[in-house]
């Protein structure tokens, strides 16, 4: 876990990830992984890829993963800024947070890219040890995030008044018909959780209005850069995410009546409409 992964778990107890021979393959078939198959050998494969072997796979452009180690770490760089400065994200051996963070930097560059932009933008302006809400909301998105595309804003009623019934049951035809959608799950700590069975996770979610996944993606990205998205960690929609139909074994009406999970909505807790450009 990086210092931004601590400081968005607010101190609370660090996840532990399965070892890999204890994760089952037929795990990484969850829509969550969706966007990751063309590299599930580097998920699925009896051994850990290498660091250098997993650099030269990924090819990321203008970046390099790197050992992190004490020689590195001896720079004494933020691991941010290491990262904009010197083009290097430092990177743990045999550790599945950073391997899916690195899968993560390989299928949205643009989205890491613009959420490293913005984090130095504030580290260089905020006094060291501080950290402010948009870089909260920054991390929790980096960590935790999800971009929901919707097509009629008007499916989002239901979401505002946390009515997950009206959204997951009632709306099950708009989620199978792609009148609302996940476009792209970018929090590769949401990744790391899911490695446990049955584990009921929650999205941070940005909302975009449009037809195409790959345009919502670079919206986010374009909004993210130019500081109109992510600063505050309440504009951050929370998403249940096994309640997506198709998304967990079990979706009976039970199952949606678990209040800790399918929290209600706070009092006088607003989220933003949906991104249109």
């Amino acid at each position: 876990m990086t210092a931004a992964a601590s400081a968005a778990t607010g101190g609370r107890r660090r996840f532990v990830a399965p070892p890999r021979g204890a994760v089952d393959a037929m795990c990484f078939a969850q829509p969550l992984y969706a966007a990751l198959r063309e590299d599930q050998d580097l998920l699925t494969a009896p051994d850990w890829p290498s660091i250098p072997m997993l650099d030269a796979r990924l090819a990321l452009p203008h970046r390099q993963l790197v050992a992190q180690d004490a020689a590195l770490l001896a720079d004494g760089l933020h691991y941010e800024t290491r990262i904009a400065e010197r083009g290097q994200i430092a990177t743990r051996a045999d550790n599945w947070h950073d391997l899916f963070n690195a899968l993560v930097w390989a299928r949205y560059p643009a989205i890491k890219q613009a959420l490293n932009q913005q984090q130095c933008r504030h580290i260089a302006a905020m006094p060291s040890g501080q950290r402010n809400r948009a870089q909260a909301a920054l991390t929790q998105f980096d960590e935790t995030g999800v971009i929901v595309r919707v097509r009629d804003p008007a499916v989002l009623q239901a979401w505002d008044r946390h009515d997950w019934s009206a959204l997951f049951v009632d709306g099950a035809d708009a989620w199978r018909e792609g009148d609302i959608a996940v476009a792209a799950v970018i929090g590769h700590a949401l990744m790391e959780q899911a490695l446990l069975p049955g584990r009921l996770l929650v999205g941070k979610c940005v909302v975009v209005q449009g037809d195409e996944d790959a345009r919502a993606v670079a919206q986010v990205a374009a909004l993210i850069e130019r500081g109109r998205l992510l600063n505050d960690p309440l504009a951050l929609r929370p998403l249940p995410l096994m309640g997506i139909p198709g998304w967990h074994a079990g979706q009976d009406a039970v199952f949606y009546q678990q209040a800790g999970y399918f929290r209600p909505a706070r009092e006088g807790r607003n989220y933003p409409a949906p991104s249109t450009g």
